[in-house]
């Protein structure tokens, strides 16, 4: 599974990430973690407001720091 968090950087999309990275190692999820900073990239994925959760280049959530159950259920549906 490959995981993109897409921000350029700021608290919250440091937050996703940090959240993203507990969850993935609590529940012994295969994953690949890659941050995105590039703002040409993030726009390829059609985000317009970060941080968002890509998953398998897929964009599950955007605009928002979800809860780390709510990453748990899309990394793990």
């Amino acid at each position: 599974m490959e995981i993109k968090i897409l921000g350029p950087g700021c608290p919250k999309c440091k937050t996703l990430e940090k959240i993203t990275r507990e969850v993935v190692e609590q529940n012994g999820i295969e994953a690949t973690i890659v941050k995105v900073e590039d703002i040409m990239q993030i726009m390829k994925y059609g985000v317009m407001t970060t941080p968002a959760l890509v998953v398998n280049e897929k964009v599950e959530i955007k605009g928002r720091i979800p809860s780390a159950e709510e990453i748990k259920n899309v990394l793990t549906k």
